[in-house]
């Protein structure tokens, strides 16, 4: 992080500096650390936002105005050096015309990224490997990685992937929300138990390529049968603990002790500490800020101002900074520090009173320092774990 950042970061968290420290801390307070430390966040929606009229990613943007979590004015902030940039595709029928039609949005989503990560190219840079993240971090730029989200947009060409690799892609999870043609969904009936005979091969040819595969949204025999068929270390992108609520969506503790067991990580989110309150209304505008690229800025600034008036009348999720950090520190404790990571799914649903965007990630690592973790186990949380197992894959380079 450059010298800017880090006195911006230590200024902001001022506010926190009777948090706890430890004979450890060789940088000072936990301000310090995390302004000092290299921070990563595995999922970053943000995407859905580069393509809408009026919008920028180099301008800061307010949450009383504006739904977008993430850019890069807060990025600089010193609350987060960078991340997973995802493309993600909705769920469509199993057919060629739905399999055509998801791959054209992949392409374009995938290309969006592309054209504004270049437009910004003097303050992010594009990484393929862990030590492009370590380079960038060093000459005082943002780092960005590409990932997938729902294999869907590949139909049944599996060499698709390489396509999408050549692009960037270094992380790819092959289901979303519903069942596809190569996996069960954690929030579907199961079709296949676990993977398709099509998902043994994608397993298959995320290895050879070196992808990251991401099993967060996999059901419990998905991640099952890709934790024992993956020759290197799997990853959930964006998942919480089920011990903190009891729902699919999230992992349970025997299945994260196996995938410490196998040097995988979970990136701990903010999502499904609850159950989702989507109510008619809820819904609606959710389904139109799935469209917010495509809206005027008229239509923009109204469904921000509809979303903030239903927020001062119910939450989307019933839960708080303190419950995620109650789950954060449980998954810790039970996987330990080598194998938990952070992505807290911003612009993509995630986001809690107390940490509603990245200007609040500062307070995680005072709450970890209070806990007492070294600051060398707070830094492989923030980015050393993930980076690892990018680098197990061979760095992205194929094989």
């Amino acid at each position: 992080m450059n010298r800017i950042a880090m006195l911006l970061a230590a200024t902001a968290f001022s506010a926190l500096a009777g948090c706890a420290t430890t004979p450890n801390d060789a940088g000072g307070d936990a301000a310090t650390l995390h302004s000092r430390i290299l921070t990563l966040d595995t999922h970053l929606d943000t995407p859905l936002h580069f393509a809408r009229r009026g919008w920028s990613f180099a301008d800061r943007h307010d949450l009383a105005t504006d739904l977008a979590q993430l850019d890069i004015p807060r990025m600089e902030d010193g609350a987060l050096d960078g991340g997973f940039f995802v493309t993600y595709t909705d769920q469509g029928p199993l057919t060629a015309e739905g399999y055509a039609g998801a791959l054209a949005h992949a392409r374009a989503r995938s290309d969006l990224i592309d054209a504004t990560l270049a437009k910004h190219a003097d303050r992010i840079g594009t990484a393929l490997t862990a030590a492009d993240a370590r380079r960038l971090n060093q000459q005082g730029k943002l780092i960005a990685f590409k990932s997938i989200e729902n294999s869907y947009p590949l139909g049944e060409d599996i060499s698709l992937l390489a396509e999408f690799h050549a692009k960037g892609v270094r992380m790819a999870g092959p289901v979303h929300g519903k069942n596809n043609q190569f996996a069960d969904s954690s929030t579907d009936t199961p079709r296949w138990n676990g993977l398709s005979p099509l998902g043994r091969k994608w397993v298959e040819e995320m290895n050879r390529l070196g992808m990251v595969i991401d099993a967060s949204h996999s059901s419990d025999a998905t991640f099952d049968q890709m934790l024992e068929l993956s020759k290197y270390p799997i990853i959930l992108s964006h998942s919480s603990l089920r011990s903190a609520n009891d729902h699919p969506r999230n992992l349970d503790e025997g299945r994260l002790r196996a995938l410490a067991a196998k040097n995988g990580a979970m990136c701990v989110s903010t999502i499904y500490l609850s159950e989702m309150n989507m109510t008619p209304e809820r819904a609606k505008l959710f389904a139109m800020y799935e469209q917010i690229g495509t809206m005027p800025p008229a239509q923009q600034a109204d469904l921000t101002r509809r979303w903030r008036e239903l927020d001062k009348t119910e939450q989307m999720w019933n839960a708080d900074f303190e419950k995620f950090m109650a789950m954060a520190l449980r998954a810790i404790e039970v996987a330990g520090p080598d194998h938990i990571c952070f992505g807290a799914d911003w612009d993509g649903g995630g986001g809690l009173v107390g940490i509603e965007d990245i200007s609040a990630q500062p307070k995680i690592t005072a709450r970890l320092k209070a806990a007492g973790y070294s600051d060398a186990d707070i830094e492989k949380m923030w980015s050393g774990n993930v980076l690892r197992i990018l680098q197990a894959q061979g760095g992205g380079a194929v094989r």
